[in-house]
């Protein structure tokens, strides 16, 4: 059997190799020179399986360049760049690794909301900037207590879920929306379901996304669901950039409804330094000050997280064209039958 690694993002093929221990043989097309290095037709006509790892990049040619092809991996959880109806209808089932991270990007969405409440990466820059002017309880905007306020989570899946009981762990009330889980799930997490965004957006405190990326959830958070939210709502997304609308975002915490936001995803990646939210938050404009809080897309990740998803998605691979277990299709409902 042949498995593919495409734009592979890895520095070496180790993790692969021990996990396949020998039942398959691999073709590695580095990230970093798959543009001008194409994986050739002689090995898209032979290979099994695809294991795709960059996550804004599709696998090089058409699914007909593949014509062995019985699965193809998305190595991460997003896989809307990834082709499932196309896929779908040549019967090739296409997987994900949903399983990995569940505890790191809970830990971030935390790590963000404790950042804005409790003001620590404004005091860090401002007492590096001013040791004496700066020392100051007062100078964080956004300083509160979290007992007793309500943590909104949209999205109860794994990840919405873990942060939640991390946030109930803080003294927090949970409330959610998630029109996909089966009544009855507010009382197993004892938690307080919401009909509807907007009634979410209205009581929450601070509002956690763990939604995935869809055209249901693309601009999601647009400027008709901030103008519902509770006045001094923080909002914090670990989930897909696409689901919050920036220019919706500025002009919400411009004009005070939102009292802070914490971004680890974006619309466009790389941060667009002329976007006016990235502009206003780098030229430290007063009115934003200690009121944003970015990191680069990297709630996911620790080493650990990063080894779990490269084994458990040869794995997935390896049980599928073995076994043709469909564990962690994504496209399912679009096999060809």
């Amino acid at each position: 059997m042949l498995i593919v690694l495409s734009h592979f993002t890895h520095p070496d093929d180790a993790i692969e190799r021990a996990t396949l221990d020998g039942r398959a043989e691999l073709y590695v097309q580095p990230a970093a020179t798959a543009a001008a290095n194409p994986v050739p037709m002689a090995v898209r006509a032979r290979a099994d399986a695809i294991i795709h790892f960059a996550a804004n990049t599709f696998p090089d040619g058409e699914p007909a360049h593949y014509p062995k092809v019985r699965a193809l991996l998305r190595s991460g959880v997003g896989f809307d760049k990834l082709d499932l109806k196309a896929w779908g209808a040549r019967g090739v089932p296409v997987f994900n690794v949903p399983d990995y991270g569940t505890s790191e990007v809970a830990d971030h969405a935390i790590a963000l909301m404790l950042s804005l409440v409790r003001g620590t990466a404004t005091y860090n820059d401002a007492i590096r900037a001013n040791p004496a002017g700066n020392w100051a309880p007062r100078i964080a905007p956004v300083v509160r207590r979290l007992r007793g306020q309500v943590f909104g989570v949209v999205g109860l899946g794994r990840i919405g879920l873990a942060a939640a009981l991390r946030a109930r762990g803080f003294g927090m009330e949970i409330a959610f929306y998630d029109p996909y889980l089966p009544s009855g799930m507010e009382i197993a997490v004892g938690a307080k379901r919401q009909k509807s965004l907007h009634d979410l957006m209205a009581m929450a405190d601070i509002l956690s996304i763990h939604a995935p990326s869809s055209e249901e959830t693309r601009s999601m958070i647009d400027a008709a669901a901030l103008a519902r939210a509770k006045p001094g709502m923080v909002l914090i997304n670990t989930a897909r950039g696409v689901i919050v609308d920036l220019d919706a975002l500025h002009d919400a915490l411009k004009d005070g409804r939102l009292a802070a936001a914490g971004l680890d995803v974006l619309p466009v990646e790389p941060a667009d330094a002329r976007h006016k939210l990235i502009a206003a938050w780098r030229g430290r404009e007063s009115w934003i000050e200690g009121r944003l809080a970015l990191s680069p897309h990297a709630a996911f990740y620790s080493p650990d997280a990063v080894v779990d998803m490269r084994r458990s998605g040869v794995t997935t691979i390896l049980a599928c064209l073995e076994t043709g277990s469909l564990q962690n299709c994504v496209n399912l409902h679009l096999l060809k039958r």
